[in-house]
Formats: C-alpha cells, sequence, structure tokens
C-alpha cells in the first residue's frame, strides 16, 4: 500500500514538473524585451544616444526637403527603407493599445518606458507629417525604385520624394488612422507626459475632422502607395478613430458617430493595417460590457461582431479560421502571421474586459471562458516562439533557431559602423542579396511573415512572402507578450 502512494507520488511530481516546464518552456520577458528592440532597428532618422541597437546609424536625414518640411524620423515599415504612413500609423496605434492595456505588466518588466519610446518615435514624425490641419504627408520615398536598389538605409541613393494628402486630394482612411493612433498614444502618455499627450490629442482631432469631410480612399492621392499598402475603404478607420477618440476624451460628439454608423463591419474576417473594423467592434463591445451604452441596436451589433472573430479563431464559430497541421491560426499567405498577431491581441485584450465583468462569450459552438482566450493566446505565440513542427522561432533572435536569411536591407549588409564603404545599389545585390550565408546583423523581435499553411518555412531572403517582418506584425505581440511573462 505505502509503495503504490509513494509512486502515487512520483507520478504527481512528474506531471507536475512536465507540466510547469511546459507552461515555462519560453521565456516571455525575453521575447517582450526583443519585441521592442525591433522597433530600434526600424528608425529612420538621427538617431538618440541611448540607441541600443548599434549596428544601424543616422539615415534620411533629409528626408521633406524636397517640400520644404521637416520630416526626419518615424519608422521604415518592412525589409525596405520607405516610410509608408498608413502600415506606420496602424503600428503606433497598436503598440499604444498594447501599452494601455498593459501597462502596468510592462511596467513590472522595467519596459514601459521602452514601450513609450517606441510610440514617441512614431508619433514625433506623424505630428511634423501633420503641418496643416488638412495637410498630412503619407509617404517618403518610392516603392518602385526602392525596390531596384539593395542598400543600406544610411547608404540610401534613391528619391525620397514626399507625397501628401489635403482637401484636394484627399484620403480618409490615411487621415483617420492617423487619427486613431495619436489619440490612442495620447491615453498612453496621459500620466506620463500630460503636456504631451494633449498635443496629440488636439492633431488626432483635427485628423479625424480632415477625414470626416474629405472622403476617398488614400492611393487615389498617393498613387505610390497603391501597389505596396492599398486601402480596401475608409469607414473602419473613421469607426476606429471615432473610438479611440472618444476612449480619449469621453466626448459624445465621438459615441454619436460610432452610434450612428450605418455599417458597423458585419463579421470580419483579419483585423489589420487595411481593415479595422474587428478593432472598433472590440473598443465599442467594451463599453457594452462596461454598461456605458445599450445592449441593443447598433451597439449590441458591434459587440456580436466582434465575438463572432473572436468565436471563429477558438474554434467555436460557425466559420472558424483555418488552423495548419501544426496549430497556428491561418488567415492568408502574404505575411499571415501580421494576422495571427492582431488575432491574438484582440483575444488578450478581450479577455480583460470579460474578467473585468465576470462576463463570458456565448460561442455558437459553446462558452468561452476569458481563461480559454489566454490559453489561444499562448497557444499562438507559442507556436510563434518555436513550438510547431520545424522547431523554429519566427520572432528573429529568440531562441536557438530562427530566421538566419531574413529579408531586410539593413539586417543583411554589414553594419557602417564595421565598414563605412558606400554600399551600391546593384552592389548590394550583388553583394548582399545573393549572398548565401546569414545576415551579419541579427533584426531582434522582428516577426517574419512566417509559413505556409502546411507549417514549412523557407529561410531565404529571396522569399519575401515568408521571410520579410514588418512593424505591423510586432506591435500587437507587444501587449500579449507583457501579459504572458
Amino acid at each position: 500500500m505505502a509503495s503504490s502512494k509513494v509512486f502515487g507520488l512520483l507520478c504527481l511530481s512528474v506531471f507536475l514538473l512536465t507540466h510547469n516546464s511546459v507552461l515555462a518552456s519560453f521565456d516571455y520577458g525575453d521575447a517582450l524585451t526583443k519585441s521592442l528592440l525591433y522597433y530600434e532597428a526600424q528608425r529612420s532618422g538621427k538617431l538618440p544616444p541611448n540607441q541600443r541597437v548599434q549596428w544601424r546609424g543616422d539615415s534620411g536625414l533629409k528626408d521633406g526637403s524636397d517640400a520644404g518640411v521637416d520630416l526626419v524620423g518615424g519608422y521604415y515599415d518592412a525589409g525596405d527603407n520607405v516610410k509608408f504612413g498608413f502600415p506606420m500609423a496602424f503600428t503606433i496605434t497598436m503598440l499604444s493599445w498594447s501599452t494601455i492595456e498593459f501597462g502596468s505588466k510592462l511596467d513590472a518588466k522595467s519596459e514601459l518606458s521602452n514601450a513609450l519610446d517606441a510610440i514617441k518615435w512614431g508619433t514625433d514624425y506623424l505630428i511634423k507629417a501633420h503641418a496643416a490641419p488638412n495637410v498630412l504627408y503619407g509617404e517618403i520615398g518610392d516603392g518602385d525604385s526602392d525596390h531596384e536598389c539593395w542598400q543600406r538605409p544610411e547608404d540610401m541613393t534613391t528619391p525620397r520624394t514626399t507625397f501628401k494628402i489635403d482637401e484636394q486630394h484627399p484620403g480618409a482612411d490615411l487621415a483617420g488612422e492617423t487619427a486613431a493612433a495619436l489619440a490612442a498614444a495620447s491615453i498612453a502618455f496621459k500620466d506620463k507626459d500630460s503636456k504631451y499627450a494633449s498635443e496629440l490629442l488636439t492633431h488626432a482631432k483635427e485628423l479625424f475632422e480632415f477625414a470626416r469631410d474629405h472622403s476617398g480612399v488614400y492611393q487615389n492621392s498617393i498613387n505610390v502607395a497603391g501597389k505596396f499598402y492599398s486601402s480596401s475603404g475608409y469607414e473602419d478607420e473613421l469607426l476606429w478613430a471615432a473610438a479611440w477618440l472618444h476612449r480619449a476624451t469621453d466626448d459624445k460628439t465621438y459615441l454619436d458617430y460610432l452610434g450612428q454608423a450605418g455599417n458597423t463591419g458585419g463579421a470580419r474576417t483579419v483585423f489589420s493595417w487595411d481593415d479595422k473594423f474587428i478593432g472598433a467592434q472590440v473598443l465599442v463591445a467594451k463599453l457594452v460590457l462596461e454598461g456605458k451604452v445599450e445592449s441593443s441596436g447598433t451597439w449590441s451589433q458591434y459587440k456580436s461582431q466582434a465575438e463572432q472573430f473572436i468565436c471563429s479563431c477558438i474554434q467555436k464559430g460557425n466559420s472558424n479560421v483555418k488552423k495548419t497541421p501544426g496549430g497556428l491560426l491561418w488567415f492568408l499567405p502574404w505575411n499571415n502571421l501580421q494576422y495571427t498577431s492582431t488575432a491574438v491581441f484582440v483575444a488578450t485584450a478581450y479577455s480583460e474586459y470579460l474578467n473585468a465583468k465576470h462576463a463570458l462569450i456565448q460561442c455558437p459552438g459553446g462558452i468561452v471562458q476569458p481563461k480559454d482566450l489566454i490559453d489561444l493566446a499562448q497557444s499562438q505565440v507559442d507556436y510563434i516562439l518555436g513550438s510547431n513542427p520545424g522547431g523554429i522561432s519566427f520572432m528573429v533572435g529568440f531562441g536557438t533557431k530562427y530566421p538566419t536569411q531574413v529579408h531586410h536591407r539593413a539586417a543583411s549588409i554589414v553594419s557602417i559602423k564595421k565598414d563605412a564603404a558606400p554600399v551600391s545599389c546593384k552592389g548590394g545585390f550583388d553583394s548582399w542579396f545573393n549572398n548565401n550565408s546569414p545576415n551579419p546583423n541579427v533584426v531582434d523581435g522582428a516577426i517574419v511573415g512566417g509559413p505556409d499553411e502546411n507549417d514549412a518555412y523557407t529561410d531565404s531572403r529571396s522569399n519575401y512572402q515568408m521571410a520579410e517582418p514588418a512593424t505591423v506584425s510586432t506591435a500587437p505581440l507587444v501587449g500579449v507578450l507583457a501579459k504572458l511573462a
């Protein structure tokens, strides 16, 4: 009898050890640190004294000079040297949302100041880009000429042409997303720097009015953006901006705008730099849960549509998100991980909203508790960090096996600090792009496009569909990692 009891206790202790090692299989704190380091690698402009990513140097120091405006700063959006305002603004909105919901968690890990620095590097630029109430510079550089060259940002010889929207050439989506970014950032900065928060809010309000009063998609005004970041519409950005402005100001004007919406988005299949409907739906659902708006009519539509998306992600909906054999949420072939990261952020934030009100979701496939949403988020983060059939971390620099041939100009060419000899437009292809060696610089925290629908990944610089990281992919994970760390 005694021996069987000992055996039972041994089994239990082995189970607990194994179970705990699964739970603690990844150092989420390290992943969080790297996720914020990534934004320092993406910086354009004059780098600050506290720059931690030392293989980068100053770049784009004359941006805006062709238009007589100072547009130095901001972020390169992916593995190229163009500053695309549309995805940059969405990146800032998501970094801000991560910081708003999980600020205390970031603070506990000593990463709050780094998160605010990452936001401010973007918002300082967006403020400059908003040169007048109805003028917003939306792109610096041109994707076509940029893609013909493979150069470090520090060596750029490509044209740094500026492109803008104004009253005659509107772009309600670009202005709306930028308004959302600045409004969300104002909340993130409210307790740390009230003067800066107030400045952000002033710009956000002006941009919302500009967007509301001058409709149209921005690529009709900035044609060169159409090939790279074409917008499918502007209604979602206006709702998204109104939701953030309401949260920042508590002003009924923005609530009325949301309540009078003729289109609340319906059931969406992705949340991305192009489609913000789910973001707006989730923010309004929070208001419903808190009893700040009625739980009927248009308001309940927003909430049920947000929950439909969550139900489909957790495989309890009427039209579930596809999963790879290894368990990754699979949305689209091109940079799929950007959609996975936004989906897990939505699940993580919504679990907080449900928890606060002791609420749950009634999905078609059954009840979903807040903890189920955290389990979903953790499973996806674990997949990204290496718990997948290939055993590869899709966060660069994390773990022992990660992509080494990331499609990223700055990372793939020797640092200007090590070899200051300029790399020419075509010389970069010959010496670096077509070189089959690992990148000389590790772009820590970058999330690559990710594997295909069968979990297969090709670590090749030329495979930009899988191997190119983008700022929009890492930003939502900042909040999720802070929650898990």
